[in-house]
């Protein structure tokens, strides 16, 4: 049996995420996978193509994803390069830091970190790209190119590595509409994407990765306002791993019948989840400083 091509849409980003959910539920083949333990069921999976029309329309946070409010900021502020320094030393066998971060391969390309000679911490690689910057330049001097892209995929490392990349690519091109209104629309491709455990952090990370540095970037050097476009979330492997499926099935695939899309969401522009949200940046600025004093 072929892996199914899955097709959802929705105007917010709590919408098209629980749209894919269901999808995958209803339509996802069995598969097993390699993180799988004995006894594991198969996971359920898919190709997801899911398209958030306006990803700032509220509700933008859906309740079906682990942790809190503070685990949004958390992420957030890692995709836009608090925890880059994490990244091991590829050639200390003994580093037990994170292989990549996200924003570490987007805004430094080509570069691993490794020791020198008296033991501190310094960038390696044939060359280093900050894929950021290139984009947001391309962007400003001609929006409407076709050439503003940004990769991870570094195969001297990954093809060999566990747990490689799952984000691959973000492209963006520049849309105006009669009235001069400019929309930045954004293409995010990830290989992997565990949809249960991971999805919809992921897709609200770069929502506001989009919102506050790409788009805000490109306004202020190109003197125009720029809103966020659509959001086409490409994953060739959307999937929930079997061990997941029955608190997914408890926690939103039966209580779709009996709870509103409502009662399933918040809105990120609610008062106190702002207060939360503002809040959080404090601790985790302290677990971040709490980690890099345990780990050298």
């Amino acid at each position: 049996m072929s892996i199914p091509v899955l097709t959802v849409q929705g105007q917010s980003l709590a919408e098209t995420h629980e749209r894919a959910l269901v999808a995958l539920y209803e339509h996802g083949a069995r598969q097993n996978t390699q993180y799988d333990k004995p006894g594991d069921p198969p996971s359920l999976d898919c190709t997801m193509n899911a398209t958030v029309l306006d990803p700032l329309a509220e509700p933008m946070i859906h309740k079906a994803f682990p942790g809190g409010i503070a685990e949004l900021r958390e992420y957030v502020m890692e995709v836009q390069g608090a925890k880059d320094h994490w990244v091991k030393n590829v050639n200390d066998a003994a580093d037990t830091r994170w292989e990549y971060t996200y924003h570490g391969r987007i805004a430094a390309y080509g570069v691993w970190r490794e020791r020198d000679e008296q033991g501190a911490s310094v960038e390696r690689g044939p060359f280093k790209v900050d894929q950021v910057e290139a984009v947001i330049a391309k962007l400003s001097r001609q929006p409407f190119t076709r050439q503003a892209q940004m990769i991870t995929w570094m195969p001297n490392l990954d093809l060999e590595c566990y747990d490689p990349p799952c984000l691959q690519s973000l492209w963006y091109r520049i849309s105006e509409d009669e009235a001069g209104v400019r929309s930045l629309n954004c293409n995010v491709r990830f290989r992997s994407n565990d949809a249960w455990n991971a999805a919809f952090m992921n897709m609200f990370g770069f929502v506001l990765f989009n919102r506050d540095v790409i788009a805000a970037e490109v306004a202020r050097r190109s003197g125009r306002e720029l809103r966020l476009g659509r959001m086409n979330w490409q994953a060739d492997s959307f999937h929930i791993y079997g061990r997941d499926l029955e608190s997914a099935k408890l926690r939103l695939f039966d209580r779709l019948a009996t709870t509103t899309f409502e009662d399933r969401v918040m809105e990120f522009s609610d008062p106190m989840i702002q207060e939360w949200y503002a809040e959080a940046e404090a601790e985790v600025r302290r677990k971040i400083a709490d980690y890099d004093a345990s780990h050298g």
